[in-house]
């Protein structure tokens, strides 16, 4: 049965973590004599709306249910994000609801797409707020604050089963809220170090806390609209983000094993990690190779750049862009949409299909054509020594099914609704709408065609905006703990 109590207890408890993040904005607003119209009543209807949540949860108690934990999970991005849109509301930098909420959702999904053509002109309350949503939404807004929800007395394990639906969960404490200390510490200690890498390459103190921000989150919102080789002109700024985006696209426990514990053999044997670099080589050559042959213009360094860049980029679902991807040759087109669709790792701060997933299923077909020539071979799927138990390939088949079934409707109904209002292009409409549903359910911000890295989200049309905002929600939840909400099982007692 579920306990509505403590569910709007937990709720509660959360908005209370939403005011502070909020009052970190109010402070920025005030170091820039940006006023109070737009953080403040924000602020207050959060605490308001907590204390009300905390009452009627009061005696709740301390048991909470799976079904319970799904719940909050879900409602928690939903509320989140509806308090979220309020400053820009209030600021008037966004038109409508519609908008306002997209970009939230965008902000706290780690997504990176945007409705906002100027950012040079938006207040720095409203981008540092942009930015604080990707970084606490990249490490997931459940398990960045489960290390604290004991001392409300609730169930960390149940809500974090229903955060992370990945196929596996190596944890490096037996206490949840300890591991998630420790991986928290390893988030914190990478986003500092980024920071000052970034203020050491040339940014100012705020774009380099912003832009950090978004790296590490793996969302990809900037403090500007110029690409970043056009705004910074520095080869060496953009080695540096692509390092930070590849580290950002790893297994925190693993960099945990691998840098605070010292085992760097595991770190070389990782099956994931393995096939994460291999993608990233592989696509980085293809592009290089391609850029350095059809346009004179680019030497070899130049076209590496970019190459590595953007694939990085798009493979951990950040979204910055040094270039305009969508001017490349066609041919590379099935490449950016394959690394977009791939992702990064597992345990990471990116979206997508997850490396670990693609290695399973490289294991299974493996199997499958040895099983052709040996029928009686008995042949269990093995990653990093582990034999994978029929329950996890389940589970696996499901969310294939699931993830792609989503992506091609997503794509068909951003198509029949019309992805380009203005007929921009009015002959790639699917093209379009298959890269806004790829890059909304994987999470990685710029799309394809028109909708590209160059240019905004903002001419979709309100139903279109509300269709991506749904399908970022999905994708950064990994599609079950929101679609099992919809079964008549889930409600039965």
């Amino acid at each position: 049965m579920i306990n509505w109590r403590i569910i709007t207890k937990v709720m509660g408890a959360l908005l209370f973590i939403e005011a502070g993040l909020l009052f970190l904005c109010q402070i920025v607003c005030w170091i820039y004599g940006e006023g109070i119209q737009a953080f403040t009543p924000s602020i207050v209807f959060s605490v308001v709306l907590g204390c009300v949540g905390l009452y009627v949860g009061r005696k709740a108690g301390t048991n909470m249910g799976r079904k319970d934990g799904y719940i909050v999970v879900s409602m928690v991005w939903v509320l989140f994000t509806l308090i979220g849109m309020m400053p820009f509301l209030l600021e008037g930098a966004v038109p409508d609801v519609a908008s306002a909420f997209f970009e939230t959702m965008s902000g706290f999904t780690s997504t990176g797409a945007t409705i906002l053509d100027d950012l040079d002109a938006v207040p720095r309350g409203l981008l540092f707020w942009r930015s604080l949503t990707q970084w606490i939404g990249g490490i997931g807004i459940i398990f960045f604050t489960i290390a604290i929800l004991p001392a409300f007395g609730v169930g960390e394990v149940k809500l974090f089963a229903a955060e992370s639906t990945g196929p596996l969960h190596d944890k490096v404490h037996p206490r949840i809220s300890v591991a998630a200390k420790w991986i928290g510490s390893v988030y914190v200690m990478l986003t500092v170090l980024c920071i000052l890498t970034y203020w050491l390459c040339g940014m100012g103190w705020f774009d380099a806390v912003n832009y950090a921000f978004a790296t590490t989150g793996t969302g990809g919102y900037g403090t500007h609209s110029d690409l970043v080789h056009d705004f910074y002109h520095s080869p060496v700024l953009e080695y540096a983000m692509t390092f930070f985006m590849f580290v950002s696209g790893m297994n925190y426990t693993l960099i945990y094993y691998t840098i605070l514990k010292g085992r760097f053999r595991q770190f070389f044997h990782d099956a994931e990690a393995k096939a994460f670099l291999l993608i990233v080589l592989g696509a980085t050559l293809a592009c290089t190779v391609s850029l350095t042959i059809q346009h004179p213009s680019h030497d070899l360094e130049l076209s590496f750049r970019e190459s590595a860049f953007t694939v990085v980029s798009l493979q951990t679902t950040t979204g910055f862009a040094s270039c305009d991807y969508t001017l490349w040759p066609v041919q590379l087109m099935p490449v950016l949409l394959f690394v977009m669709f791939a992702g990064a790792c597992s345990g990471s701060t990116s979206g997508g299909f997850k490396c670990v997933r693609l290695s399973i299923i490289y294991r299974i077909l493996k199997n499958e054509f040895t099983h052709i020539l040996h029928p009686r071979a008995v042949l269990p799927v093995r990653l990093n020594g582990h034999v994978m138990q029929p329950g996890i390939i389940q589970t696996l088949i499901g969310f294939i099914t699931l993830f792609t079934g989503s992506l091609f409707v997503g794509a068909f109904i951003l198509a029949l609704f019309g992805v380009n209002p203005n007929h921009v292009h009015p002959n790639y409409d699917y093209y379009e709408a298959f890269g806004l549903a790829m890059s909304s359910i994987s999470n990685v911000g710029p799309g394809m065609g028109y909708y590209g890295p160059v240019h905004s989200w903002a001419i979709l049309n309100p139903f279109a905006k509300w269709m991506c905002s749904f399908l970022m929600l999905i994708g950064r939840l990994e599609i079950f703990p929101i679609m099992i909400l919809f079964t008549r099982s889930f409600w039965k007692k």
